[in-house]
């Protein structure tokens, strides 16, 4: 499978992508009122250094459910890498197991803090998520046939007393129809996490756009380009139906990297 495959039309993507929350608005006919949050940024260019803003996501809001996609690797379609060794780590650059492939790419920490909406808003404490994304050149490991021999861009994390976990990666691609994006899954253990049960949330983190667009300027990200150009937050199949508890916060640099910061209510 080729990651041209994420483009395949209307009747193949449908069924896959439109999240359960834009499913329930077709059928109450209101999604052309659906109110979007616009992205912040008003240089199209972009800036050379994201400042720190606080994290999206309160402790009231519960991150909205989405689809998994095509190639969630957790043994839903397919490939399982959650049953493989070493999956449970905070560096998710490189392939585990028999694999040995490193994805390159701009260094990007991903923070997440997950919240207990239904107990109160606090830290939910000793949950894990699962977070995957596509690499530099818009491939997803395990699916592309390019690399389907490696599990890079893959990893469990267990959330710490304060509801906290943090994963090492690259800066992702935009491939063509969709606006970059990380998946991933909450589940109520590590143990569950890893035997692929007990999940409490599949969701995706929505990257801004002033940092895409600063990126993707740089060597080893050209097909990028054309690909964000071709799409928005307001017409992506995921978020244009709001994503303002899915916007992550961004501080950091091309040359020292970058951390996206959410908060994650479940």
């Amino acid at each position: 499978m080729s990651h041209h495959d994420h483009d395949l039309g209307l009747s193949h993507d449908l069924p896959r992508l439109i999240s359960r929350r834009r499913a329930l608005g077709v059928m109450l006919g209101g999604l052309g009122s659906a109110v979007v949050v616009a992205c912040g940024g008003s240089d199209p260019a972009g800036s050379p250094t994201a400042t720190a803003t606080p994290a999206s996501g309160t402790s009231g809001d519960r991150i909205p459910e989405e689809t998994a996609g095509p190639f969630p690797g957790d043994g839903s379609n397919g490939p399982n890498v959650l049953a493989e060794s070493g999956v449970v780590r905070s560096d998710i650059t490189r392939s585990v197991g028999d694999a040995s492939g490193v994805a390159a790419g701009i260094p990007t920490t991903v923070d997440l803090t997950l919240l207990d909406v239904a107990g109160g808003g606090g830290p939910l404490a000793g949950a894990a998520v699962y977070l995957w994304h596509c690499d530099r050149e818009g491939r997803y490991s395990l699916y592309d046939e390019s690399v389907a021999g490696e599990n890079y861009l893959r990893g469990v994390q267990e959330s710490g007393a304060d509801g906290k976990l943090s994963f090492q990666t690259i800066f992702p691609a935009a491939y063509q129809g969709r606006w970059p994006h990380m998946h991933f899954e909450v589940y109520e253990s590590l143990d569950a996490a890893t035997a692929g049960q007990g999940k409490l949330r599949t969701s995706q983190l929505a990257i801004p756009q002033d940092t895409c667009e600063v990126v993707y300027a740089t060597a080893g990200y050209e097909q990028s380009v054309q690909n964000l150009a071709g799409t928005s937050l307001d017409s992506d199949m995921v978020f244009s139906d709001g994503y303002k508890s899915q916007l992550a916060s961004v501080s950091g640099s091309v040359e020292d990297g970058y951390t996206l910061t959410l908060n994650v209510g479940v």
